[in-house]
This record gives structure tokens, sequence and C-alpha cells, in this order.
């Protein structure tokens, strides 16, 4: 994978960069929303691209289950089958592995789980999880890891990093000896394990590097462990990481989150808050989060946030908002999606200028000091 740093910030290790591939060229820091059935929920391509988002998620285990992947090779790939014209990564099904306790079995050799669509018995290995991807034809395909919470002790978090390293070895072997099969370039990262504690991380960051994956992940976090391990293990992670991979942070998060991993020197996140949060009533605004369906905005007839030119915002009021929410209507869903996938979008887009400015510290204090104001809407 080709990736160019084109700007770095002169105080952190913040950069701004641009990675390419068959379906388009990638500039970084980006947020990748999340569709993990094929389809970001309530939103459609359209709605995707006007937002300017510039890749999507897909996620191996789900679309393993439904609708499969001799549908998706019928259909020519992934791309064709949803419409979707730009890049996409797809995770290996690692995390929903660590969230199904009850339903798998984890061994040297991969993972057995049961459906929790039907009850139904799967069996994913490293190299299942390449072939798998390589049908679905994403951009960016992940390696087979194990993910455990966070805290663990450290004899089971070294013996899942181990794994997660034996699986990659596995992963890349066979995605260097297959093909992609819709005549393009697929990349493959590895992912980074090792939990909270810092000697496993290097340890395992060291070994994947060998393996020379096109990009790295940063996974393992986001699992329960406090805001200053998380940027801690980050900081850790991207001294090693090498500075011409794309480095991804894996299922984080919040906009404060995401603005201090990119001050760390991370490229790429992807999370479920922006779409779950919407679904949920509550969507982001410069000052902060706020809670669509509360009583206070009933007669509040201001959009979530006046600066924003989002299409919800540019057409609807926070009282119409609450109201659809209170009576269970779907746009409700949707208009707060589309607001919180420009607000994160836009977010990453300013932390990019800043950085190519050369400003980024003072650019994130002045967002920190409007978000964590006590002068909210």
């Amino acid at each position: 994978m080709k990736f160019e740093i084109i700007a770095r910030d002169g105080q952190t290790v913040a950069r701004a960069g641009r990675f390419h591939t068959a379906h388009g060229t990638v500039e970084t820091p980006i947020f990748i929303p999340v569709g993990s059935i094929g389809t970001v929920k309530t939103l459609s391509p359209k709605d995707l691209h006007e937002n300017k988002v510039q890749i999507i998620l897909g996620n191996t285990y789900h679309l393993y289950l439904k609708p499969g992947v001799k549908i998706l090779f019928k259909a020519g790939g992934l791309h064709r089958f949803i419409n979707w014209s730009k890049p996409i990564l797809t995770d290996s099904g690692g995390f929903q592995v660590y969230s199904l306790m009850d339903l798998r079995k984890v061994t040297d050799e991969g993972v057995r789980f049961k459906s929790h669509w039907d009850g139904s018995e799967h069996f994913f290995t490293p190299e299942k999880v390449v072939d798998i991807q390589r049908r679905i034809g994403s951009d960016i395909i992940m390696v087979l890891d194990y993910c455990i919470a966070n805290p663990s002790k450290k004899k089971e978090t070294k013996e899942a990093a181990q794994l997660t390293l034996g699986w990659a070895e596995r992963s890349r072997e066979h995605f260097l000896k297959t093909n992609n099969l819709y005549g393009y370039s697929q990349f493959q990262f590895g992912i980074v394990q090792g939990g909270v504690y810092p000697d496993l991380r290097k340890e395992n960051i060291n070994a994947l590097m060998d393996l020379n994956f096109d990009g790295y992940a940063i996974g393992g976090l986001a699992v329960g462990e406090s805001g200053q391990i998380k940027n801690e293990i980050t900081e850790i992670s991207t001294h090693i990481l090498p500075e011409e991979k794309v480095r991804y942070l894996m299922g984080v998060g919040t906009p404060i989150d995401i603005i201090d991993a990119i001050e760390r020197g991370v490229d790429m996140f992807d999370c479920v808050i922006p779409t779950r949060n919407a679904r949920n009533g509550t969507v982001f605004s410069r000052f902060g989060k706020v809670v669509i369906r509360n009583a206070q905005y009933k007669a509040d007839f201001k959009p979530i946030d006046e600066a924003c030119k989002c299409y919800t915002c540019r057409n609807f009021s926070r009282a119409y908002l609450r109201h659809l929410f209170n009576v269970n209507e779907v746009l409700g869903l949707r208009l707060a999606t589309l607001h919180n996938i420009h607000f994160y979008l836009k977010l990453v887009r300013n932390a990019r200028a800043a950085i190519i400015k050369d400003n980024f510290i003072k650019w994130k204090s002045q967002f920190l000091d409007l978000y964590n104001s006590d002068d909210k809407l």
C-alpha cells in the first residue's frame, strides 16, 4: 500500500497523509463509519457520499453469516452488492469472537462459534478468514485476532497476544499465496494485541513488523481500560510502529478519544458510537453531546448546532427531532445519524487541516474548550 505523509505537526507526532487503493484515495486522519452487514444503518450510499465519507467498514463475521460469501461472490463482491464505489475495510470478526463469550471456543487452530442468528456451528481459521475476505473483495482486510477484556491477568493476556501472533503469521503466509478474485489489489493489516502491558505490546509489535504487513492496527483497546491507559498504550504502539505504514486504532471512539489518538500519530479510526448514539437519540455538537429526547428541546426551534452545515441542521429543529424520537418515527434515527456522521467526518477533516497548518495543539485546545464547556446548547 502506498502511504504518503504530507504534513507533520511541529509539537506532536500527529500527521496528515493519504493512502491509495483501487477504489480511491483516502486522506488521513480519517474516521470510518461502521457498516457491519453491508450498510451504515439508516443511510444510503448517496448520504455517505454527500457527507464526504471516504471509506466504510464491513465485518467478516456478519457478512459470512448473512448474506453469505456465495451471494457476495455471485454479485461481484461487496462493492457491487451494496453499490459503494469507494474503499471498504473489513474487520476479521475477532471482536465478535470477544463478544460471543458463551457461543465460542478458541484453540490454536482457530475459533469454533455458534451463529447468533440461528445457533448453527461454524469454524474460523486464520486462512479461512483470508479466503472469506478475498470473496468479499474489500480493499483492506484484517487478520483474525484474539481480543480479550481489559484489564486481564498478564499470563492470560500474553497467551492471547501469542495466539494472535501465530494467527497473523498464518494469515500473512496464506494472503501472499492467494490472489484477489476481482482483478484489483487488496491490502492486509496486522493487529497488535497485548492488553494494558507495555512489554507485551512491544514484543507483539516487533514480531508483527517482521511480517511486513501493508498497515498495522492497534487492537484490544476500548474494552474496559481507562482513557489514560488507552492513551498510554496507543502512544507506546505508535512510537514503535513503522512511520511509512498506516496506523489504525480499532473501535475508538468518542470525539475526544479520536483527537487524543491523532495527537499520538494514529491515522484511522472506526467506531459504532456516532451511529448507535444517533439511533438512541444522542447527537454530537461543538458544545458536546445533546440528548435530543430531553424535554428541554420540546419547543426549541434551533438546529442541533447552528454552525453545522449538515442536511439535518440546515432543515430541521431540535423540537422536530425530539418529536420524531418520541413518536418512534424512523426518520428521527436517520436525521440524527446523518448529523453525527457529518460531525465525525468534519472533526477529522479539521484535525487534518490543523496538522497541515502546524497548529494542531491550538486547534485541539479550542475544540476541547467548547466541547467540555458548561455553556451547553
